[in-house]
């Protein structure tokens, strides 16, 4: 079972995600692998020489279309629509709401009252 209140994923959403992620692979050294879409691939970038994925690089397209171009950390919750409500009642906003990501489980993105954005994520139930 994921842990409630860790990181669970990192990710980069731009308009152009095979020349940034090149761009990381250059500046630090991680190997890319494609992730198939609907008509283009976004990016897992990795350690070298492990396939364990560090970050996702994605394109700034489709659902993905209002994320920030920011690096972006997803936080467990177990419930990610009692975390968006109290986002809500405590002064924050919500950027991307509520989407189903199948066998990832539930998202969300909000942005606290200082401005910085974060993704919520609810694991799938049977996690």
């Amino acid at each position: 079972m994921t842990k409630i209140g860790s990181i669970g994923w990192i990710d980069l959403t731009v308009e152009d995600a095979a020349q940034v992620s090149d761009f990381y692979c250059q500046v630090v050294g991680w190997e890319r692998s494609s992730v198939p879409q609907d008509g283009y691939d976004d990016y897992c970038v990795h350690p070298p020489g492990d396939e364990s994925p560090a970050a996702g690089i994605c394109h700034a397209r489709g659902p993905n279309a209002s994320i920030p171009p920011q690096w972006l950390i997803y936080v467990i919750v177990a419930d990610v629509q009692s975390s968006v409500e109290a986002c809500e009642r405590l002064g924050g906003k919500i950027v991307v709401a509520n989407r189903d990501m199948g066998s990832y489980g539930t998202l969300a993105i909000i942005q606290d009252p200082a401005g910085a954005t974060l993704a919520l994520m609810q694991p799938p139930a049977d996690d």
